[in-house]
């Protein structure tokens, strides 16, 4: 397989089909909702996770047409339902993440660390989660307590660069002084 293009999709308020409606489509099911879609929910039963969360929940077997109008698919059923959406949403050229199922998956969910504004993902390509989870574990422990500090002075930063000119290949050295700046004045 070719190497993934790592992308950070805006699902807010786009419509995404679940497809799967058990523990591990409700694990699912979260992260959607915390990133704003608009999500409907296809399977024959539902988790009471799911149930609560209030959303749209069609209690039956998948259908092509419940592809409609969808920005974005998550498969989390048996394999061959898996196919079958992964094969139905690759007619319309939508991308699926088929919940560890690899061969149906066309996009993967990754490991997240999400902090102050600042998002890091991590994938091993649907091929070790539980790799991807350690990894996400150790990011996190990295990341400075502080990272909010940094995202205000990066944020500020951007607009005076921007109005000044400042090309973009200078202005990650200017950053990184302002970020050292930071401790000098602190300490």
């Amino acid at each position: 397989m070719s190497e993934l293009l790592p992308l950070f999709v805006n699902l807010e308020g786009r419509r995404v089909l679940l497809v799967g409606a058990g523990p591990v489509a409700a694990g699912k099911l979260r992260q959607l909702r915390a990133a704003g879609a608009d999500v409907v929910v296809v399977a024959p039963e539902a988790h009471p996770d799911i149930i609560a969360a209030g959303v749209p929940i069609e209690r039956r077997a998948f259908r092509p047409a419940d592809l409609d109008d969808i920005w974005f698919v998550v498969a989390a059923a048996p394999p061959d339902v898996n196919r079958e959406v992964a094969e139905a949403a690759g007619m319309r050229k939508l991308f699926v993440n088929a919940v560890d199922d690899p061969p149906n998956a066309t996009a993967y969910l990754s490991g997240v660390v999400r902090r102050s504004g600042v998002t890091l993902a991590i994938s091993t390509s649907g091929a070790a989660p539980a790799l991807t989870g350690l990894l996400r574990e150790a990011l996190d422990a990295l990341l400075p307590d502080d990272i909010e500090t940094w995202m205000t002075v990066a944020r500020e930063a951007r607009p005076v660069w921007k109005k000044n000119g400042v090309p973009m290949d200078e202005r990650r050295p200017l950053l990184l002084k302002a970020l050292n700046d930071l401790y000098r004045t602190h300490s």
